[in-house]
């Protein structure tokens, strides 16, 4: 084939591909306008920023029974293989975790089997730490989401709402876990708030703290109210004042075992 031949080809080749990505960014568009589109309006637009929302766990992290969360025993050592590996025994409420519906309902949704659509989700963060620098078993109420709401606007729906009461600070001390005398501290939301969400199509409840309900609750009633009407909670999260009260979207990076009631989640918020 001449010189002359083959740029004409290339030329050819070129402004077909052209075409093709021009159809195509214009079908896109097309698409989008008409609403055809699964993207979830209210996710944020990302500037490049990631927070890291989860802890780093070991079996020294604190654990609502106060037994170890992961134990580590050696499967594969370096010396003599060339490679590594842990086995690892896991316990599926420790580190940052997620509490999928089963974990309070007999038959409820398992964490593999919540939609992802709902684990990708506009974040909303709620402030506690003044309510929790005076009061361990600080909650949030409904007035702290009306507040939230007439300083950020509405609350979108398939939202995970976030509690940040400081407690991450206190995850390496006991008073994370209880006070002295050995009795549960930490805050929590109040059923009232959670009931609130809920009629607000929200997602998911996220604590920085051990448990969706405050530590001096006798009857997990946001456990047994939240989980059951098919939503989920994340526990444990790390580094919420570092993200906005609105503007976020959370990535919750839930584990897929089958018949799961929960587990260890890598959650990262994008800004």
């Amino acid at each position: 084939m001449c010189d002359a031949c083959l740029i004409e080809n290339i030329k050819s080749s070129m402004l077909s591909r052209r075409a093709l990505f021009t159809g195509a960014a214009a079908t896109t568009a097309a698409v989008v306008a008409s609403g055809l589109t699964t993207a979830t309006p209210a996710l944020a637009q990302a500037a490049g920023r990631v927070v890291d929302l989860t802890h780093a766990y070991d079996g020294s992290f604190p654990t609502f029974d106060g037994n170890p969360g992961i134990l580590y025993e050696p499967a594969v050592t370096f010396e003599g293989n060339g490679y590594q590996l842990w086995k690892l025994t896991i316990y599926e409420h420790t580190g940052t975790h997620i509490d999928a519906p089963l974990h309070f309902t007999e038959d409820g949704t398992s964490v593999a089997d919540l939609a992802p659509e709902r684990l990708v989700c506009p974040l909303c963060v709620i402030d506690l730490t003044a309510k929790a620098a005076e009061d361990a078993n600080a909650m949030v109420e409904p007035a702290d989401i009306e507040a939230w709401v007439s300083a950020n606007g509405d609350i979108p729906a398939g939202a995970c709402v976030a509690m940040n009461s400081g407690w991450a600070a206190k995850v390496a001390t006991p008073e994370f876990r209880n006070t002295p005398d050995g009795s549960f501290a930490f805050p929590g939301f109040s059923k009232a708030a959670t009931d609130m969400l809920a009629g607000l199509d929200v997602a998911c409840i996220g604590v920085d703290t051990l448990s969706l309900d405050p530590g001096n609750s006798a009857d997990f009633a946001v456990h047994f109210s939240w989980l059951p009407g098919g939503r989920f909670g994340i526990e444990n999260m790390a580094n919420l004042d570092q993200v906005p009260a609105k503007g976020a979207t959370v990535f919750i990076g839930a584990p897929k075992h089958k018949t799961g009631t929960g587990g260890p989640a890598r959650v990262m918020a994008v800004l």
